[in-house]
C-alpha cells in the first residue's frame, strides 16, 4: 500500500484500543528475537475479542495480513510482518480466573507466564512449561509456538496444558475450540477423516516435535482435539484471544543432582537412562560454557537433574537415588534452596554465554532447538559437532537433554553475500542430519522462517500439501502471518542485517567490544527481552530496566531503545539519521543507570549508546537548558568555590521565587530542591587539617570528585580517617594554575562528548605523575568511578594512559581489602538498608563492599533497582514522576521498614539525595558509617 491514511483511519474509528501506524511504533514492531526483520504498516492494541473481530474486518477489506505479536521474543521470525501487528501486551494480558480445585484458569493472550505463577502459587500449583524468558513471554505466544522449557520432561508441552481456545479467524467468525472436534471449521473434520493413514504414519513420535501443524492430535484415539492441533500454529490459522489452560501441582520441595561426565556425548547418551526416575528436568550443558570459578563437580560436561518431593528429604533422596543409578565421573546434590538457585544460575548464564564465543565474535539463532529422540541425542551431537567443523563455524549446543532438545547459537556471518550462502548451505545439510536422526527441525521455539522452508525434507510431499490444505480451511484469504509454516519465505530473505550500513559510522566511543562499530554496538541486541520484565529478579538484586518497569512501554525498554536505534541507521522507518525525534524521546526516560550493561544477556549498554546519540542529535545546535546547567556543574561549582560564594548561592536557592526561576532558566524539576553548595571544599580541607590524618603504609590518591568536592566533602573528610586508620597513607591528584582532575561523567551523560574528551585529555596530564608511580586511585562516588573505568578508555581508545588510569581506580571497599588487607574495621554491630549504586551493580562490582559491610558486622542486603534520580536525569523537568516511581520500586519501601537503628547506606550522590528529597532521610557513604565507628571506639 502506498498511501496508508485510509486503513489508519478506518482501523482508528472500529476499534477502541490504540492505533500507531508512527515511525516509533512500526520501528518497535520489526523484529522479535530472530535473524529476521519485516517492516509492518501499523500497529493495533486491542482491548478486547470485538477489537481483535473489528481490526480483522478492517484489513480484511484492505487485503492487508495481520500478525499476532505478545512479548516479541520469539526465535524463528514468526513474530514479524509487513501488515498490520496485533499487540496483546497492552491490554489483552489479564488473568480472567482461576479455579484451584479444577486447576485450570482463564486467561488473555498477553499474560506474561510469571504472572500466571504468581498466581497459582499461593494454591500449590504452577503452569507446567517454564520457558527461559518466563518474566516476559505470554501465554499467546507460547501456545503460537507450543513452547515448552525446562520441565518438559515432567509437564509436557504448551499443548499438553491448553484445554480450550477461543480463537477469532481471518474472516470474523469466533470459535471455540477443544476436544471431540469442538470448535473444528467447517471442513476441517473430513480433511482429517480423508487422511487417518497419513496422519498416523507420517508425524515423527518424539516429545518434542513442534515442527509443522500438529494433525495428528485430530486423529480419534488422541481425542479429535482442535485446540492441541491448533497450539505451534503460529498465529497462521487464527487469533486467540482466550485460553482455558491446565495447572499442574508444584512440588513442595525440590532437590538438584549435578551429574558429571567426561564429555557432551557421555552425558547426551545417559540423559535418556535417567528418565523412568521421573524427574523433573534433565539439562545438559558442557564445559566450554562455565566460567571458570564455578562450584560444579568436576567433568566435562554435566546433566541438572532435579527432583520433587513432599518434603525435602523426599526431594533428595530421589536425587540420590539417580546419583546412584548414573555412571558418573563424580556428581553432588544440592537441596538448600540458594544453593540450588547458585546451581540454576550457571545453568542459566549458559543462554547468555552462548550468545558470543570465546573471542568476543557473536553468535546467532536460526539452529536454536533442533530435538531428536533422546537415545540418539548423543549420536546426533557428534554428527552435529563435525557438520560444523566442516562449514568452518563454532557454536556451543546445551539443553533439555532429557527431551532430546538442543539449544545452539552459531558464529554465522550474515553481513556477506559469501556468509548467508554458508548460513543457507549449512542450513539445509543440518535439516538432512536432524531427520536422518529421526528429528524435528524445531524442538521449542517453532519454525517461522528461520526452518519453514526446510519442512518438505522433514515430512512427506503428501503431508506438506495436507498443511496447505488445512491454511486454507482456516485462512482461506491468506491474511494470517503469511510466510510461515505454509508456502513459507527463504530462510536467507529479511535478514536484519541486511539494511545495517556496510561501513562503520563516525562515532566518538571506541566501542572496542564490537570493533569499533556502532552498528554491531546496537545489534548485540537479540530480542530477548530481559529488559522487559515488569519487575525485579529474584532476590531483587538487579536494575534493568528501571522506565520500561515504570511506564511498560517498549520504547522505554533497553529492546525497545535498540530497535530504534537499529531503524535509524537502516535509515527505512526513521528517516532523519542522529536528527530523530523518535530516537530522542525514547532516550529521554534512559537513566543512563548501565544495569543493562549487566543485567543484559548479551550486554547491551544503553547509557553509551544515549550518550552517543545526543553528541550527535545536538550537534552544532543549541542544546536543552539542562545540558548546561548540570552538565557543566563541574564549572558553575568551581567558579563558586573560587570566588568563596557558597552562602550565597545557598542563601539565593533559599528563595522560593529566585530558586523557581533558576530552575526554570536551568531546565529543572520544579518539584526538585537545589542541593546546597559546601563552605569548605573537600580539597580546601585537606590542604588545612587532611595532611595529617594520614598513616605511614602504602600510599593511595584520594579522587577529589565534584559531588564530594563541593557538595558532601564529610565524605572525603570520613573517607581519609578511615583509610589512615587502616594504615594507608593518603594524597590528593597534584593541581597547579587552578587545573583540577574531572572524570567527566557529566559531560558524558548529557552527551556533551567533545567537552568530555578535553576535560579527561587535561586530566590525564594532571595525573600523569601517579600514574607513572603507579599509585592506586580510590574514588568514592560510584558514578565516577565508572566512568573513569569505562567511559574514559572508550573516549579515548588512542590515549594509553587512558587505560592505566581506568586499571588503577578502585571503590572504597576495594582499596582497603587491596591494600590494608589485614585492617579490621570497626564492630558497628547493626542492621543496614539501602541500595547498591547503579553503576557500581553493572561496572564496578560490590563483592569487596560486601565483605567490608560484614567484617564490620553490618548485617543486611541493599536493594536492587534503581533510585530514580540518577544524576541529572531526575532533576530534568518532565522526569519527576518517573524519577519517584523508580524509587518506589524498591528504595523507599525498604526505608520506609527499616528499624530506627538501622544504617541507611547510600554511596552515591543522587541516591542520598533521593532519599532527602524524597523521604526526608539521611542516607550515609559506608565511609562516613565506618568514620564513626572508629570515634566510638576512641571514645
Amino acid at each position: 500500500m502506498t498511501d496508508l491514511r485510509p486503513l489508519e483511519a478506518e482501523l482508528r474509528g472500529a476499534v477502541r484500543g490504540e492505533v500507531g501506524f508512527d515511525a516509533t511504533s512500526r520501528a518497535l514492531a520489526t523484529m522479535d528475537a530472530s535473524n529476521y526483520r519485516r517492516v509492518p504498516l501499523g500497529v493495533v492494541a486491542p482491548r478486547d475479542a470485538d477489537d481483535v473481530a473489528a481490526a480483522l474486518a478492517v484489513c480484511r477489506a484492505h487485503g492487508v495480513p495481520v500478525v499476532a505479536r505478545g512479548g516479541g521474543t520469539s526465535i524463528a521470525g514468526q513474530a514479524t510482518g509487513t501488515g498490520v501487528v496485533l499487540d496483546f501486551t497492552r491490554h489483552m494480558n489479564q488473568l480472567l480466573s482461576l479455579n484451584h480445585e479444577e486447576r485450570t484458569a482463564v486467561v488473555q493472550p498477553g499474560l506474561v507466564l510469571d504472572r500466571l505463577q504468581e498466581a497459582a502459587a499461593p494454591h500449590g500449583l504452577r503452569f507446567g512449561p517454564d520457558p527461559s524468558t518466563h518474566g516476559r513471554c505470554t501465554l499467546g505466544g507460547m501456545i503460537g509456538n507450543n513452547s515448552c522449557g525446562a520441565h518438559s520432561v515432567a509437564w509436557g508441552t504448551t499443548a499438553d496444558s491448553v484445554r480450550e481456545l477461543t480463537v477469532i479467524r481471518a474472516r470474523g467468525d469466533r470459535l471455540r475450540l477443544g476436544r471431540d472436534w469442538a470448535g473444528a471449521p467447517e471442513g476441517l473434520r473430513q480433511l482429517a477423516e480423508g487422511e487417518l493413514a497419513r496422519l498416523r504414519t507420517g508425524f515423527p513420535d518424539l516429545p518434542r516435535r513442534i515442527s509443522g501443524y500438529a494433525l495428528d492430535a485430530l486423529l480419534p484415539q488422541k481425542g479429535a482435539d482442535v485446540a492441541r492441533s491448533f497450539c505451534g500454529s503460529e498465529g497462521t490459522l487464527g487469533i486467540v484471544t482466550e485460553a482455558v489452560v491446565r495447572l499442574v501441582e508444584a512440588p513442595r520441595a525440590r532437590a538438584l543432582a549435578v551429574l558429571a561426565y567426561a564429555d557432551e556425548s557421555a552425558a547426551a547418551e545417559a540423559a535418556a537412562g535417567l528418565l523412568p526416575y521421573g524427574p523433573l528436568t534433565v539439562e545438559g550443558m558442557a564445559a566450554d560454557l562455565v566460567r571458570t570459578g564455578t562450584d560444579l563437580p568436576r567433568g566435562g560436561a554435566w546433566l541438572f537433574v532435579e527432583t520433587g518431593g513432599a518434603d525435602p528429604a523426599e526431594a533428595r533422596a530421589r536425587a540420590e537415588a539417580i546419583v546412584r543409578a548414573a555412571d558418573v565421573m563424580d556428581a553432588l546434590v544440592m537441596s538448600d534452596p540458594a544453593g540450588q538457585r547458585a546451581l540454576w544460575r550457571i545453568r542459566e548464564d549458559a543462554s547468555g554465554t552462548a550468545t558470543r564465543m570465546p573471542d568476543g565474535t557473536e553468535a546467532w539463532p536460526g539452529w536454536e532447538d533442533c530435538a531428536v529422540p533422546p537415545p540418539r541425542l548423543g549420536a546426533y551431537l557428534r554428527d552435529f559437532r563435525a557438520l560444523l567443523r566442516e562449514h568452518g563455524l563454532r557454536g556451543t549446543p546445551y539443553g533439555h537433554f532429557g527431551d532430546g532438545c538442543i539449544h545452539v547459537r552459531i558464529d554465522f556471518d550474515l553481513l556477506t553475500t559469501q556468509g548467508v550462502a554458508r548460513f543457507r548451505s549449512f542450513s539445509e545439510e543440518l535439516a538432512e542430519l536432524v531427520v536422518a536422526h529421526g528429528g524435528s527441525l524445531s524442538g521449542e521455539h517453532g519454525d517461522g522462517q528461520a526452518r519453514a522452508e526446510l519442512l518438505p525434507k522433514m515430512y512427506a510431499p503428501e503431508v506438506i500439501a495436507l498443511f496447505e490444505r488445512a491454511k486454507a480451511l482456516w485462512d482461506p484469504d491468506d491474511l494470517l502471518n503469511p510466510g510461515m509454516l505454509v508456502r513459507p519465505a527463504r530462510l536467507d530473505e529479511n535478514l536484519r542485517f541486511a539494511v545495517l550500513p556496510r561501513e562503520p559510522v563516525d562515532v566518538a566511543f571506541g566501542y572496542p567490544a564490537d570493533g569499533g562499530d556502532f552498528a554491531a554496538a546496537v545489534s548485540r541486541c537479540v530480542g530477548v527481552a530481559k529488559c522487559r520484565t515488569p519487575a525485579l529478579g529474584s532476590g531483587g538484586s538487579d536494575v534493568m530496566c528501571p522506565s520500561f518497569r515504570v511506564t511498560g512501554e517498549e520504547e522505554h525498554s533497553t529492546r525497545g531503545r535498540a530497535r530504534l536505534l537499529h531503524e535509524m541507521l537502516a535509515g527505512e522507518v526513521i528517516t532523519d539519521g542522529w536528527r530523530s525525534e523518535e530516537v530522542r524521546d525514547a532516550l529521554d526516560l534512559c537513566l543512563s543507570c548501565k544495569g543493562c550493561r549487566s543485567d543484559c544477556p548479551v550486554e547491551v549498554d544503553m547509557a553509551t549508546y544515549k550518550a552517543e546519540f545526543l553528541h550527535h542529535h545536538w550537534s552544532g545546535r543549541l542544546r536543552p537548558a539542562a545540558h548546561y546547567a548540570m552538565g557543566w556543574l563541574p564549572v558553575w561549582l568551581g567558579a563558586v568555590a573560587r570566588t568563596r560564594t557558597a552562602r550565597l548561592v545557598n542563601s539565593l536557592a533559599g528563595v522560593r521565587v529566585l530558586a523557581a526561576l533558576a530552575k526554570r532558566l536551568g531546565g529543572i524539576a520544579p518539584e526538585r530542591e537545589i542541593p546546597g553548595v559546601a563552605g569548605e571544599t573537600f580539597s580546601g580541607w585537606w590542604r588545612k587539617d587532611g595532611r595529617e590524618t594520614g598513616g605511614s603504609g602504602p600510599t593511595v590518591m584520594l579522587w577529589p570528585d565534584t559531588f564530594t568536592e563541593h557538595l558532601t566533602p564529610s565524605v572525603g573528610r570520613a573517607a581519609v580517617r578511615v583509610l589512615g586508620a587502616a594504615g594507608l597513607r593518603v594524597s590528593l591528584p597534584p593541581t597547579g594554575r587552578g587545573t583540577r582532575v574531572c572524570c567527566g561523567l557529566t559531560y558524558v551523560s548529557t552527551g556533551q562528548l567533545d567537552r568530555a574528551r578535553k576535560v579527561l585529555r587535561r586530566t590525564l596530564d594532571v595525573m600523569e605523575p601517579v600514574l607513572e608511580a603507579g599509585t592506586p586511585v580510590t574514588v568514592l562516588e560510584p558514578s565516577c568511578a565508572a566512568a573513569l573505568r569505562t567511559d574514559l578508555p572508550e573516549l579515548l581508545p588512542d590515549d594509553p594512559r587512558a587505560r592505566r588510569l581506568a586499571d588503577t581506580v578502585r571503590t572504597f571497599a576495594e582499596t582497603l581489602e587491596h591494600h590494608a588487607p589485614d585492617w579490621t574495621p570497626p564492630r558497628l554491630a547493626r542492621p543496614v538498608t539501602g541500595q547498591t549504586h547503579c553503576h557500581q551493580h553493572a561496572v564496578l562490582g560490590d563483592a569487596a563492599d560486601r565483605r567490608l559491610r560484614q567484617a564490620a558486622l553490618l548485617s543486611g542486603e541493599l536493594s536492587g533497582g534503581c533510585c530514580g534520580l540518577a544524576g541529572n536525569f531526575g532533576f530534568e523537568k518532565g522526569h519527576f514522576e518517573v524519577s519517584v516511581a523508580c524509587a518506589e520500586e524498591q528504595l523507599l519501601p525498604a526505608v520506609r521498614e527499616a528499624t530506627p537503628d538501622t544504617v541507611i547506606l547510600a554511596d552515591g550522590f543522587s541516591c542520598r539525595t533521593q532519599l532527602q528529597q524524597l523521604a526526608g532521610v539521611r542516607g550515609r557513604h559506608l565511609a562516613e558509617v565506618l568514620a564513626e565507628g572508629l570515634e566510638g571506639d576512641e571514645a
